[in-house]
């Protein structure tokens, strides 16, 4: 095995919290990039792709262990990495070529030196003709080229991008993926590496010579596998679709280990969160998924629809879904025990049927008892409620434990969702201008068991 480019040896990210809790957002984990590959790295929102990303490159540091670079440990920003973002990031007051040029003019590169270099970049991705347009002039996918071509001007050894395509619209975002294929197989790249984060599955197996997928809350490594398929990749391959259903269903059961079928990950096995016990503790307040209670029925109604039984897969695509549009709502529906996960596929259980078939009102009573039954954070909201006299206690009682365990963004996005279902199920209530969660037969700060209106 060679020396690799790149090298993360238990690296860690967490945030210290006012007591002796800690917040942690990537688990222990080892990962390596070497040459001649491109890396693309999967997984759930919240589970830490982005920072990992920024300490790879150096632009954020790790809470514990070390990032190395040709084997000499990284304090600061990497000089021979270029990132491209999602959203462009290109100066609206400079031309195209001013654009690609402004890293080189910050490096002390002579203007001749790097007009003649940003030329070169410019005709390579395609854009040749458009030197002197101005961002406001160009599509979302010739200011993504713009984007490519600054990075790849500087001559990176190593090239991060984070989910380059996803604001790009379906058409135009095949198309950058070919182009980025040719550039790199035909070696016009100055690169010696990719390394490419990603929520979209077809995308990772299309582009990948290695892909690693990791698990959330904490962020830690779940599988780390090489690809077994020659480009150009067809996705209609029986071996593509084992693979991408492989993908899924270590994305869909986090619980549960999974092994890619014939030739498996590059370990032989799936790779766990590395080396410490911290890595698999599980949260005290299981993570809620951010889907609303509509979303949750309408998903249900189309697995009826569907005979009961559908690959997650194939009913994103169907739906011209992104995975991570479609999983939060299928793990919603798995969590309140609508919904069984095997094997990549979703299938309706008696109690999810028994909901799709019933009015309004039933399904509400459906909806209520599963929560009380699986949702461990809905159930000790309503009983702190009916513990207090008033039935009613303020937004930062919740927030204030939870922070303990989550972000300050996930706390807020855990407490928008309970109030979502809580409100369907009618356990609870919310007052947003007051802040107070309140049982639906009461007023924040009203007496008990006074009707608003009424004399005493």
């Amino acid at each position: 095995m060679p020396d690799p480019l790149i090298e993360a040896r238990q690296v860690e990210k967490f945030y210290d919290q006012p007591s002796d809790n800690r917040i942690q957002v990537i688990a222990p984990l080892d990962l390596a990039i070497y040459s001649g590959e491109i890396l693309t790295l999967l997984g759930p929102s919240g589970s830490g792709k982005s920072t990992l990303l920024r300490i790879l490159t150096g632009l954020s540091p790790a809470s514990s262990g070390q990032v190395l670079w040709h084997g000499s440990p990284v304090n600061g920003p990497c000089e021979n990495v270029s990132i491209v973002f999602q959203s462009f990031a290109l100066f609206p007051w400079l031309t195209v070529i001013e654009n690609v040029e402004a890293p080189l003019k910050a490096r002390g590169i002579s203007p001749g030196g790097r007009f003649a270099r940003s030329l070169r970049v410019l005709d390579a991705v395609g854009l040749d003709g458009f030197e002197n347009a101005y961002p406001k002039e160009l599509s979302g996918g010739m200011k993504q080229r713009v984007g490519f071509a600054r990075a790849l001007v500087v001559e990176p050894e190593v090239l991060f991008m984070d989910e380059p395509f996803s604001s790009l619209d379906v058409l135009t975002a095949e198309n950058l993926r070919s182009e980025l294929l040719e550039l790199w197989e035909d070696k016009k790249m100055p690169t010696r590496a990719v390394f490419i984060v990603t929520h979209n599955i077809e995308e990772a197996v299309l582009l990948g010579d290695r892909i690693v997928v990791l698990g959330k809350n904490p962020g830690r490594i779940r599988t780390d596998f090489r690809v077994d398929l020659p480009r150009p990749r067809d996705r209609k391959h029986p071996r593509f679709t084992r693979i991408v259903d492989y993908i899924y269903q270590v994305l869909t059961q986090p619980d549960t280990d999974h092994v890619l079928p014939a030739t498996g990950p590059a370990s032989g096995s799936p790779q766990p969160a590395s080396g410490s016990p911290q890595s698999d503790r599980r949260p005290k307040y299981p993570m809620l998924p951010h889907a609303r209670t509509g979303g949750i029925a309408g998903f249900l109604e189309i697995l009826a629809d569907h005979n009961g039984r559908e690959d997650v897969y194939r009913l994103a695509d169907l739906l011209s879904f992104e995975i991570d549009d479609l999983l939060p709502i299928v793990e919603g529906a798995a969590l309140l025990g609508f919904v069984k996960l095997t094997e990549g596929d979703a299938e309706i259980t008696p109690a999810g049927l028994e909901f799709t078939h019933a009015d309004i009102l039933r399904q509400k009573e459906l909806f209520r008892n599963a929560a009380l039954e699986h949702v461990a954070l809905l159930k000790q909201i309503k009983s702190a409620l009916e513990s207090k006299s008033d039935h009613t206690l303020s937004d930062e009682f919740f927030h204030d434990i939870l922070d303990e365990h989550f972000s300050e963004e996930e706390t807020v996005r855990q407490l928008e969702t309970a109030i979502n279902w809580g409100r369907y199920a009618e356990l609870f209530d919310h007052d947003s201008e007051r802040k107070r969660f309140f049982l639906p037969e009461e007023t924040p700060g009203d007496p008990p068991n006074v009707e608003v209106g009424t004399e005493t």
